[in-house]
């Protein structure tokens, strides 16, 4: 029997055929041209019980306002920025500013703690780090403050939520840097390649220490650009992410995937199926991925009974198999759901 013969590509061609050239920005720059009302993100923050909906114009002039306040602080095309949040708007806006400025963010999982963290920035020799000042009974400024002596590079800590001179909203975001700065000559200035560095993401450690993986926005897009074709994926979709954006799953398919779509994105920040049941039918939900005890809880909750999930079409279910015998018979009776990974 013959075997089969896979097409051998060169960069060149590859680039041709798989790299989209573009920058998440283009993506978020494109929506707001096209419908800059329309709702981008869906926040709710459970440390203030708050939730924050911003629209394509609202995201982009906040990003706009967060890239040029990073700028005046020294951050540049190459500069690590680590961050340590949960799934709120902020961190939307933190990755697209870094991206207009050429930086790179280290998203960091907000259960690491003085040991992991001690490795990763200093690794990483990020010179910036974001942090909520509160999240799950962590107090993060304190964590930083534990380990800043071993972090001779890390120049700035920002504090989601804090005061004085580290909070974010008073470094970034309550100034109207935009009224002081030439955006349009600052971005053109940095502007980065689809090819530089745009994220660094660190593995499990199962081996070893983790390793820094380093992605272009040509690496991540291109991914995503397929999986939108296959899964049949648009604009009109509503994404609901619980996944942790600090790990690739929730980036990816969440954070990136809601600008490059020009779709809703509604994040949730703490896993809990009860509530995920009603964003999904309060937010007409048509799509979501996560890892298996995603899904089986979610079929699992006595919400299924009580809520109408009809609007969701597919649950990208990875990582394991799922457990079909607790998911089958909850899933027929409220919505057509597809597993197209890792089922």
């Amino acid at each position: 029997m013959t075997e089969p013969t896979l097409p051998v590509w060169t960069p060149a061609e590859w680039a041709r055929t798989h790299w989209p050239q573009r920058m998440l920005t283009d993506y978020l720059d494109d929506a707001v041209g096209r419908h800059p009302d329309k709702v981008a993100i869906v926040d709710y923050n459970s440390m203030n019980r708050a939730a924050t909906t911003l629209s394509y114009r609202q995201l982009q002039r906040i990003v706009g306002r967060v890239a040029a306040g990073l700028a005046t602080m020294g951050v540049k095309n190459g500069t690590i920025v680590a961050c340590q949040l949960p799934n709120w708007w902020q961190f939307v806006a933190l990755y697209l500013a870094c991206a207009r400025l050429g930086a790179i963010i280290n998203p960091l999982m907000p259960i690491f703690r003085q040991r992991e963290l001690r490795y990763m920035l200093g690794f990483a020799e990020a010179e910036v780090m974001v942090v909520p000042r509160l999240f799950r009974g962590c107090d993060y400024p304190a964590l930083i403050a534990d380990i800043r002596a071993d972090l001779p590079r890390l120049a700035h800590l920002l504090v989601i939520g804090g005061s004085g001179e580290d909070s974010f909203e008073r470094r970034l975001l309550d100034r109207r840097w935009e009224d002081e700065v030439d955006l349009a000559a600052l971005f053109a200035r940095h502007a980065p390649s689809p090819n530089d560095v745009t994220q660094l993401l660190y593995t499990s450690g199962t081996t070893g220490e983790p390793k820094g993986v380093m992605h272009t926005s040509n690496t991540l897009l291109s991914i995503l650009t397929k999986y939108e074709e296959r899964l049949g994926l648009n604009g009109d979709d509503v994404i609901f992410m619980a996944s942790p954006m600090g790990h690739q799953a929730g980036f990816m398919y969440g954070l990136m995937m809601g600008p490059m779509l020009a779709a809703k994105l509604v994040l949730q920040d703490i896993w809990n199926a009860d509530q995920a049941a009603l964003l999904i039918q309060d937010e007409a939900v048509t799509y979501t991925m996560g890892s298996t005890p995603f899904l089986a809880d979610l079929t699992d909750s006595p919400a299924v009974e009580h809520t109408d999930m009809s609007s969701l079409r597919t649950f990208v279910s990875s990582g394991a198999p799922s457990p079909a015998p607790s998911c089958s018979a909850p899933l027929v009776g409220w919505a057509p759901v597809s597993f197209p990974h890792g089922a």
